[in-house]
């Protein structure tokens, strides 16, 4: 599984760097080297996730670079509700709070397009109520963990050149396969989880460069650096 995600991904890379490389053959403008501020972003996420009687719901801050025009690398947090019935048997109900750190990279081999994959470490705490009735289940309230790999795309809008300011949709499914993952449902099928968020490019100057030009939003004209 691991392997084919992988075969999926490279051809976006490899799309994304030739687009790159001959967006910089086209430009005439000085390349600026090393750590950029305007580069950095923050922002965040909303999420659903829905699946055979698993409903959650979540929040994820974020903070990132664009490393490239086609690359945002970053670190997330996670709060999540997960709350799911049939899980063990008919009638019963499971609820989950998860929260925990993460990474995310987000490859754009179009300018509205991107795939994207997060790593998370989640720390759980769980509560299992039984079925009503006569139950072969007990009562249970606990912590664990699980690590998940959300692999998937999305659509970024608004996304303009030389700026990290954007907002974003993505659908996105967990490959590891916890079965403590609050992503997995009480089968062990992967839920979709849809995501609604926000860039917020940091240290943007007022004027937005595009190809060898600035753009003046006061008055709509283009002049040079």
């Amino acid at each position: 599984m691991k392997k084919a995600i992988v075969l999926l991904l490279l051809p976006l890379c490899f799309h994304a760097k030739a687009q790159n490389a001959t967006q910089n053959a086209d430009e005439n403008t000085d390349v600026k080297k090393g750590f950029q501020k305007d580069k950095l972003f923050t922002g965040g996420s909303l999420n659903l996730g829905f699946g055979d009687g698993s409903t959650q719901l979540g929040i994820a801050p974020q903070f990132g670079y664009s490393i490239t025009n086609w690359a945002d690398v970053g670190v997330t947090a996670n709060l999540n509700y997960i709350s799911q019935r049939d899980y063990n048997e008919y009638g019963d109900k499971l609820r989950q709070t998860t929260y925990g750190p993460g990474a995310f990279v987000r490859l754009f081999p179009l300018n509205f397009l991107f795939a994207t994959a997060e790593y998370q470490f989640n720390l759980i705490h769980e509560r299992y109520i039984p079925a009503p009735g006569s139950s072969s289940f007990v009562p249970y309230s606990g912590h664990t963990n699980a690590s998940s790999l959300l692999i998937g795309g999305g659509y970024a809008g608004g996304r303009q050149p030389g700026s990290n300011t954007y907002y974003f949709l993505s659908i996105t499914w967990d490959v590891l396969g916890d079965p403590n993952s609050p992503y997995v449902d009480g089968l062990g099928r992967s839920v979709p989880v849809i995501r609604a968020g926000y860039n917020i490019g940091l240290f943007q100057k007022r004027y937005r460069r595009s190809n060898d030009n600035y753009y003046n939003r006061s008055n709509g004209d283009y002049y040079n650096r």
